[in-house]
């Protein structure tokens, strides 16, 4: 299958700092898979040679004048692409061009996002493979949908549909876990296919610790925003049964109801009317797409 054989235009985006050595092995097979495909590459103040690669290749190049993140670089690729669909995928060489087609099979199945999943054996350490374990975990409680690789950054998207959501987009890492919680928030289909992430040539630039509490927030973020009673009434049954178990307690040992318990039982109400208040807030604030243009 080739871009032809699509609906519409193909945007590749790719994201890249310092990846000149990457990009002189990518590029060429991009370019010659994917020929009628409007590929671009956003240049995110790198200080190597990536822009005298991307010079020798029929590709529209976006330079930042200094390092404004990765989600910043996706945003200013999705603003300046002319496709109906959008592609991205890292500029390191993980991700296998010939995966492409399989998520244009989806897209014209009817999906308004296909994000590549990857298995256990394409996390680059045990620790991050866990970490993406629980953050998907989270994920799917919060949308009530299964989330197979909430951080893939390799995915295709209606072009439309994703533009709704660039003010949500964080300029780090994260443009990933937000884009894909927003569009279920929308009510946007979103499929899965399982792709092998290869590892990437060179260091990476996600700071394991900072940017997984980033991702973390992030998803509490959005969650809120998708159904913050899901987030709000956990926190408060707790509150109220730690009150019950010691007022149980206190009735029994000293035969009296303690302030500790009053305060627990009033802070689990007050939570959770909070939560119900954020959660109606929510609907009225959300408007369709429609109500937006």
């Amino acid at each position: 299958m080739n871009t032809c054989a699509m609906n519409g235009k193909l945007s590749i985006i790719l994201p890249a700092k310092n990846e000149a050595r990457n990009l002189e092995t990518l590029l060429p097979v991009l370019c010659a898979k994917y020929s009628h495909a409007e590929i671009i590459v956003v240049d995110d103040g790198s200080t190597d040679a990536t822009q005298v690669v991307c010079s020798q290749f029929p590709v529209k190049l976006i330079n930042n004048l200094y390092s404004l993140g990765n989600g910043a670089a996706i945003k200013a690729g999705a603003r300046a692409a002319s496709g109906d669909v959008l592609v991205f995928m890292d500029a390191d060489g993980q991700h296998d061009p010939s995966d492409i087609p399989r998520f244009l099979e989806k897209i014209n199945a009817g999906f308004d996002m296909v994000v590549g999943a990857r298995n256990r054996l394409s996390q680059a350490s045990a620790g991050r493979s866990l970490a993406n374990r629980f953050y998907n975990r989270l994920a799917s409680y919060m949308t009530g949908q299964k989330i197979e690789d909430l951080t893939s950054g390799f995915r295709a998207v209606r072009a439309d549909r994703f533009r709704e959501f660039l003010y949500l987009l964080p300029n780090g890492f994260s443009y990933p876990t937000t884009s894909t919680m927003a569009f279920f928030r929308a009510g946007y289909p979103v499929a899965y296919i399982p792709i092998t992430a290869a590892k990437r040539l060179g260091r990476s630039h996600i700071r394991l610790m900072k940017d997984g509490v980033r991702f973390l927030l992030i998803i509490f973020k959005i969650g809120t925003l998708y159904s913050p009673l899901k987030l709000f009434f956990p926190v408060a049954l707790l509150h109220a049964l730690i009150g019950i178990a010691y007022y149980g307690y206190t009735f029994t040992m000293q035969g009296r109801l303690s302030l500790a318990t009053v305060f627990l039982l009033t802070a689990s109400v007050t939570i959770f009317l909070i939560g119900l208040v954020s959660e109606q807030i929510t609907q009225l604030m959300y408007k369709p797409s429609a109500q937006n243009k």
